[in-house]
């Protein structure tokens, strides 16, 4: 017997590829940090329900670089250690304050529809 999860899991994957990076943006915008805080955080406000692969997230962070919206820097942890950090750039802010817009319309239409 196929479990329920199983059957959706494909359904959550392609939700998921449309949030990584409003996720990201979001995130880095409040705390400018490296890629496993990232993730991290993202785990925690999302109570384990966002729990990305770090390739994942360095693809995303990677492709947010390219397109002008985040700049990373290295910095030093320990004497011998560096950490690559990501903070957001203006564009990479106002591309954020769209998404959240285009968020909020998707989400006020959808409760309308399975309020109905």
């Amino acid at each position: 017997m196929v479990k329920y999860y199983e059957m959706t899991q494909p359904y959550v994957q392609q939700l998921l590829k449309g949030v990584v990076e409003p996720l990201l943006l979001f995130i880095i915008n409040e705390l400018p940090a490296h890629g496993y805080q990232i993730a991290k955080e993202l785990d925690k406000r999302s109570q384990g329900y966002f729990e990305f692969r770090g390739s994942t997230i360095y693809s995303a962070l990677r492709r947010l670089e390219h397109e002008g919206l985040v700049l990373s820097t290295w910095q030093q942890v320990t004497q011998k250690q560096k950490r690559r950090c990501y903070e957001l750039t203006e564009k990479g802010r106002q591309i954020l304050a769209e998404r959240l817009s285009e968020w909020q319309q998707f989400y006020n239409a959808t409760s309308k529809v399975v309020s109905y």
